[in-house]
């Protein structure tokens, strides 16, 4: 990833510096992280990269390069992509550099170099860094990411299993970060980053096509039941007192049956049954488990230890 990035930055100061239509072959010759790539080799990192620009909302674009419109260049106007003077008071300042600082990646605080060019602070702090660390130090992290980048098969063992998939997005989400793709012949899962093991990349870019319109996150789990591997069939009663609770963390799927003294019971998938446990203990002897037995159980064995 990082050499995809310093080639990335460096395609954009060529361009930006210009001033004028550059053709692919002064890119190749003069911007580093493309010289000594066979003519194959250049054109498919070159047409990942304008790919990769575009989807990031940057305007690259082709124009002449002369008058009689023979030959043609990349460019990449200023006035389409800088940002204008937004006009920020101290206060919108000051509120944009708190929320940079307490989002971190790999660890780092946000240098003062981009609010400095806002026009800076108006108060001086110590500089402590507020963060949530969101952890882009991983190098599995970083191998996913170049696979979904490149359009490339993505293999790991997961779950003491070999798998491998077309990773279409990275999502973050509770502290954790996902790979969502698809295996042959399976439905599109999400598979938690720090438990992969072995990851590697497959040799061929541009293997797979994302489908149209899909968003990463709506393959995530919505409760932390749905993430796992079992396959459980949960029917529970919910007092009338916490049916309305209980009723709004159920998932779209989940069956309903209201009952004329005020309480339901949900019919539910259950993927993490401690998961789901652990859910139901807060609603202590409101919530009780029909079926299965086995699951029923397992309750009442978490019940009974924590008296």
């Amino acid at each position: 990833m990082k050499n995809v990035l310093e080639r990335l930055l460096n395609l954009l100061a060529c361009l930006l510096t210009a001033n004028r239509p550059v053709s692919a072959d002064e890119i190749r010759y003069t911007v580093a992280g493309y010289e000594g790539k066979t003519d194959d080799a250049f054109h498919r990192m070159f047409e990942r990269d304008k790919e990769l620009l575009r989807e990031m909302g940057i305007p690259i674009s082709l124009q002449p390069t002369d008058i009689w419109e023979i030959e043609f260049g990349y460019v990449l106007p200023p006035e389409e992509y800088q940002l204008a003077d937004p006009g920020l008071t101290d206060e919108e300042r000051t509120a944009l550099w708190l929320a940079a600082q307490i989002v971190r990646l790999g660890g780092q605080p946000q240098g003062p170099e981009a609010i400095l060019k806002l026009g800076g602070i108006p108060f001086s702090g110590g500089g402590e860094p507020l963060a949530a660390e969101l952890g882009l130090g991983s190098t599995d992290l970083s191998t996913a990411f170049q696979a979904v980048a490149d359009r490339s098969s993505l293999g790991f063992v997961y779950r003491e299993r070999g798998r491998s998939i077309h990773p279409y997005g990275l999502v973050h989400q509770r502290g954790h970060w996902y790979v969502v793709g698809k295996e042959s012949g399976e439905e599109v899962k999400a598979f938690r980053i720090d438990r992969t093991s072995n990851m590697a990349i497959g040799s061929e870019p541009g293997t797979f096509e994302r489908p149209v319109g899909f968003k990463a996150a709506e393959a995530l789990p919505r409760a932390p039941w749905e993430a796992g591997e079992g396959d459980v069939r949960a029917e529970v009663q919910f007092d009338s007192d916490v049916a309305w609770w209980a009723e709004r963390q159920l998932p779209p799927n989940a069956g309903r049956e209201h009952h004329d003294d005020g309480s339901i019971t949900a019919r539910l998938d259950v993927a993490n049954e401690d998961a789901f446990i652990g859910w139901l203990l807060a609603f202590e002897e409101k919530a009780e488990v029909l079926a299965p037995a086995e699951l029923r159980a397992r309750l009442m064995q978490r019940v009974e230890g924590a008296g």
